[in-house]
């Protein structure tokens, strides 16, 4: 039997491109090396742009009665310990104020069960290789877990399977840039005092030049990390984990974590970003989300990104069917689709990104953004998508907003 397409990873990424694909008529396979539900390390945080995709889907109503917070702040403090807390704004392209935290064992279970109920879904099957006759990916061997081998055909493999994208390493696309890789640490607790409905970036100086979060959770729970440029930890040495337990007994923050307890171990992970544009696609495959190294370089979130672009596929999928021909040439239409929609927002995060190692500017920022209105609802506007990318590079617009 051949498919359109095989999807290789059940998480966001690959169980929306399934569920649109579907939508569009097209015959899928969607497999997963693990059994859902099943944890991925990760922030937890749902951006505004993954909720216009689950109100699509008709999976917002599963988000909001499964275990969540709904956040309409971002709580930023600076190296100096001053702090402001912003309101979330509409963005002008998604309409969306608001988010939400939500566990991915939780998360990823409500969209690959929805994928489950209309597609062709295949758990506990790890994929070793690609079956590509004269170079073209026409499909995937592996094995399941109980060790018995099978292979499938498609006629396009859609690699959605994370930083260590089996469908990238064997296209010869998988690398290692530690100036476009973040490294981060996530961490359960229970009994962290003085969580709100915020998400919380604190640029303090035990992780500088990277950031310390806490996201809140469900029953009294809080997702608690730190991110850092790959590049800049192998520079300073920085030990992970040594970070982030500094960060949590750091003043200001002391208080917070005193009687918290911590559930489970302090785990790390890598995170592809989106400062550098990776080739995405080839012949007879596409990589999405993680695989294809779409994650913000400034917060870190990458969910909103992996849906977009499984949305995207998908859609260039159903487009092309009728003919034969799944060329690098025909689909390259998916990357200039996937970086007009989300470039210019990931060009932004990483200007960002940069700005933010420059403790003096994060002290100028947050305490401007304290005392005047004005600039908060700017950088709440930024953040939104309501500021245009010619005022973002004038200097002049951050001369009037910061010393005016």
């Amino acid at each position: 039997m051949e498919y359109d397409a095989i999807i290789v990873g059940g998480g966001p990424g690959g169980a929306t491109a399934a569920l649109y694909a579907e939508r569009k008529g097209l015959k899928v396979l969607l497999l997963d090396k693990k059994h859902f539900p099943r944890d991925k390390i990760c922030g937890d945080a749902i951006s505004g742009k993954s909720i216009v995709y689950l109100r699509e889907l008709g999976l917002i109503e599963a988000l909001e009665n499964s275990p969540q917070v709904k956040v309409n702040h971002i709580v930023f403090s600076s190296p100096n310990r001053k702090s402001v807390s912003i309101k979330l704004i509409a963005d002008s392209f998604y309409g969306i104020s608001s988010g939400y935290v939500c566990r991915r064992m939780v998360y990823d279970n409500i969209l690959f069960q929805a994928a489950k109920q209309k597609v062709e879904t295949l758990e506990g099957f790890t994929v070793e290789d690609l079956i590509k006759p004269n170079g073209l990916v026409k499909g995937v061997r592996g094995r399941l877990d109980g060790g018995e081998e099978k292979e499938f055909s498609a006629k396009t493999v859609i690699g959605a399977d994370g930083f260590n994208s089996i469908v990238a390493r064997k296209c010869g696309l998988y690398e290692h840039d530690p100036e476009h890789l973040l490294v981060a640490t996530r961490a359960y607790y229970r009994g962290v005092t003085g969580l709100e409905d915020a998400i919380e970036l604190h640029y303090i100086k035990e992780v500088l030049p990277g950031y310390f979060w806490i996201f809140p959770l469900e029953n009294g729970m809080a997702n608690v990390g730190l991110g850092m440029v790959h590049s800049e930890l192998k520079k300073k040495g920085v030990r992970l984990r040594s970070a982030h337990i500094a960060a949590t007994e750091a003043p200001g923050f002391r208080e917070r974590f005193a009687n918290a307890q911590l559930l489970g171990d302090i785990q790390g992970w890598n995170l592809p970003v989106g400062s550098k544009r990776r080739q995405i696609h080839g012949d007879g495959f596409m990589l999405i989300g993680d695989a294809a190294g779409l994650i913000d370089p400034f917060t870190g979130e990458g969910i909103g990104n992996a849906m977009c672009s499984g949305k995207i596929a998908a859609e260039t999928l159903a487009e092309i069917r009728a003919g034969k021909d799944y060329s690098a040439g025909v689909l390259s239409v998916y990357a200039r689709r996937l970086w007009k929609t989300i470039g210019g927002e990931l060009n932004l995060a990483y200007n960002l990104q940069k700005t933010a190692r420059f403790t003096p500017l994060v002290n100028l920022v947050v305490h401007r953004a304290g005392k005047r209105r004005e600039v908060a609802d700017w950088i709440s506007a930024m953040i939104a998508g309501r500021v245009s990318k010619r005022e973002l590079l004038r200097p002049s617009t951050y001369i009037k907003l910061l010393f005016k």
